[in-house]
């Protein structure tokens, strides 16, 4: 049996038991819908685009939040690699911030920025740029000395031996770290969303709590799980693979 088969029929087997379930409940269908509520409502969002809208908003804030955060992270794992001094001091404070939730920064957002989507955007950038700035460093440290004494000898410097050694041989962890700070990203994006304004699919599960509308706040979350898993399986997962592949890792 494929992978896909065994997935298919432990969805379809979960999908029957909260058919059955919720039809046999004495719970009111605002507390505890079918799955054909659920996937009624689905179906009129997407009809009528407001989930659509909302899957637009949500993903546009996510890659621009997410681009800074990869470009900040691999210029500070950069600059700690390069450091000892460094190191020691900023090294020691991004490890220390990696621990503290990124919704912990959204009153601060909120004063610095307002209710508005730069306090999202912050929070976005700030739950993926601590995670890409260890992977980074990680992954600039672990770069063979034999590499780098062979290119410096042939004469590689600067700019050069950056792009040509240290980056190349970075790769499968700086791979690693996309995936994870994606991840990191699209939780403080449905953070942000639910506690701020503005559209967006956190919103709309915020909307939907308010409304009592509990096939909503479920439709909305198939689609958040849907999406993380397409851009894990079918992004990251498969350039990690290539890369391990290529490395001659995997």
């Amino acid at each position: 049996m494929t992978t896909f088969l065994r997935r298919t029929l432990f969805i379809v087997m979960l999908a029957v038991i909260w058919e059955v379930t919720s039809r046999l409940s004495t719970l009111p269908d605002f507390m505890f819908p079918t799955l054909s509520q659920v996937l009624q409502t689905l179906f009129y969002g997407l009809v009528d685009g407001q989930i659509g809208i909302a899957i637009f908003k949500s993903m546009s804030r996510l890659l621009i939040g997410f681009s800074v955060a990869v470009l900040l992270g691999l210029l500070l794992g950069y600059w700690i690699w390069r450091s000892k001094w460094v190191e020691d001091t900023l090294g020691f404070l991004i490890t220390a911030l990696q621990s503290i939730p990124s919704i912990v920064w959204f009153p601060l957002a909120i004063i610095w920025f307002g209710l508005n989507d730069f306090s999202i955007l912050f929070i976005v950038a700030i739950g993926a740029t601590w995670t890409m700035t260890i992977n980074a460093t990680s992954g600039f440290k672990n770069v063979p000395q034999l590499y780098q004494r062979v290119a410096k000898t042939l004469g590689s410097g600067g700019f050069h031996f950056l792009r040509t050694v240290i980056l190349p041989a970075s790769v499968p962890q700086i791979i690693s770290g996309l995936r994870i700070a994606w991840a990191f990203s699209w939780r403080a994006l449905m953070a942000g969303e639910l506690l701020g304004s503005g559209g967006g699919l956190g919103h709309l599960l915020e909307t939907g709590r308010s409304l009592g509308q509990m096939d909503l706040v479920i439709s909305v979350m198939i689609i958040i799980g849907v999406i993380g898993t397409i851009m894990d399986n079918l992004v990251f997962l498969r350039l990690e693979r290539n890369v391990q592949k290529k490395w001659g890792i995997q």
